[in-house]
């Protein structure tokens, strides 16, 4: 991942976005960043090191794995975003509804960084594929599933006809099926689903172009896609990606894309919103 022109990207949502890709020393390092981080504040490269049992020259080469020259302009970009964040925290109690809103605002406060790793080159080339293919198929697994369904059913409303396929074995058979005029997008957080993979692999086989929509940069198949639309992650751990997780940025990423492609579909577009519309008028019950 190159950070290049990135110094408006949290180092919170840089580690988000690579954790999966570095080497196990440099992960201790930022899991100790994470899990305490006015605490690394405070800490010289020597003592983050000592307290993650690594050596001073891992501390050195995880921030720069994250853009940073060494630990000293990490410490500033992790100042920075603690006072851009501030300190207020609401406890809402411990009742089930207290959780829903102390999880909302943890939400909130995370979306200004979910497009700060997306470029404006790779949106761009995204949109061109998608409005250009000939034909168009989503496909996801698992979690990703369902988004992958909602995005065929949005897109095919706004006149971008667009294909889902909910089988695994039946999505690599259609990707195999593709020719150098068609399109997919590929929908997984952890970019390693192996299904997924084989998937991707098979519209790469067939010559068709992969978009690719994922919460980390550096994972197999951002390596394979020909553009890859990196949403940060709600939260700074890729376990807990994996363990805990939300796809509320891919939806946010998806609708608006979604928009933005009708736009860019112009009169053919709105005549296909008007027929959608009359659709739901004729099935709405009285």
């Amino acid at each position: 991942m190159s950070w290049t022109g990135s110094e408006d990207v949290a180092p919170t949502t840089r580690i988000a976005t690579v954790i999966n890709a570095l080497l196990p020393s440099e992960r201790r390092v930022v899991e100790l960043i994470l899990g305490d981080t006015e605490g690394a504040m405070e800490s010289t490269a020597q003592e983050l090191a000592d307290r993650a049992g690594v050596a001073r020259s891992t501390v050195v080469r995880a921030c720069q794995s994250l853009g940073y020259r060494g630990y000293p302009q990490l410490r500033v970009a992790l100042t920075r975003e603690l006072a851009q964040a501030g300190q207020r925290v609401d406890d809402y109690g411990t009742s089930a509804l207290g959780r829903i809103r102390a999880d909302i605002d943890a939400l909130a406060a995370s979306l200004p960084q979910v497009a700060s790793v997306l470029t404006e080159e790779s949106v761009e080339s995204a949109v061109a594929l998608i409005v250009g293919a000939r034909r168009l198929l989503a496909l996801a697994t698992g979690l990703s599933s369902p988004l992958a369904s909602d995005l065929s059913m949005r897109l095919t409303a706004i006149g971008r006809p667009t294909e889902f396929v909910g089988d695994p074995i039946g999505q690599q058979i259609a990707a195999r099926q593709l020719t150098a005029d068609d399109t997919a997008v590929v929908i997984s957080g952890s970019g390693a689903n192996e299904s997924s993979l084989r998937s991707a692999r098979a519209v790469r086989a067939a010559g068709a172009k992969l978009i690719v929509v994922t919460s980390f940069a550096s994972s197999p198949l951002v390596s394979i896609a020909d553009v890859a639309l990196v949403v940060a992650p709600a939260t700074g751990s890729f376990r807990h990606e994996l363990e805990h997780t939300s796809r509320v940025p891919h939806v946010i990423l998806l609708e608006s894309l979604v928009e933005v492609v009708g736009t860019r579909l112009g009169d053919a577009s709105r005549t296909a919103r008007s027929t959608v519309l009359s659709i739901l008028s004729d099935n709405l019950s009285e």
